[in-house]
């Protein structure tokens, strides 16, 4: 592990002291794009890996942050009728413009713009999880509650 995080990296390890926390920011030799592959680097369940997925709600023309566990698909008409909004698939200029992270690397917090966050009561069943920190190598270890904390989010059902 470097000690120079990468610039994306730096700026969640940033917010994060800013909110007042201190968890740390940690590249992986290896690639953390999907959960499967953050829970290898890790030596954790892929469950604990807090994976968050950008959807663009169609209706506000908004994103939306699912932090879902690793092992949950998100079901997409659930939660279009909690938010009543139609979720739509967010493309990679989309995630890009409104986050200002690349898809693989989406943290739950530091985005550019406020957004609103679901987050999965499955992650709950945990005392620690992993979720990216803005570079497709970068992961930082958590409590469900600080996600919360963090992030403003509703816990929610998400599969």
């Amino acid at each position: 592990m470097t000690n120079q995080l990468k610039e994306s990296a730096q700026r969640v390890q940033d917010k994060l002291l800013e909110l007042g926390y201190s968890n740390k920011v940690v590249e992986l030799p290896d690639s953390a794009r999907t959960a499967q592959e953050a829970a290898e680097a890790i030596g954790c369940e892929v469950a604990q890996i807090a994976k968050s997925i950008i959807f663009h709600l169609k209706n506000s023309d908004k994103p939306l942050l699912v932090v879902a566990s690793g092992v949950n698909r998100v079901n997409e008409k659930q939660i279009a009728n909690q938010l009543n909004d139609k979720l739509g698939k967010a493309d990679a200029d989309f995630v890009r413009e409104r986050t200002g992270f690349v898809i693989g690397g989406v943290a739950p917090l530091g985005h550019i713009e406020t957004i609103l966050t679901i987050v999965d009561e499955d992650l709950f069943q945990f005392n620690t999880i992993w979720a990216a920190a803005g570079h497709p190598k970068a992961v930082f270890e958590l409590t469900p509650d600080e996600l919360v904390g963090m992030t403003h989010g509703r816990i929610m059902p998400i599969k």
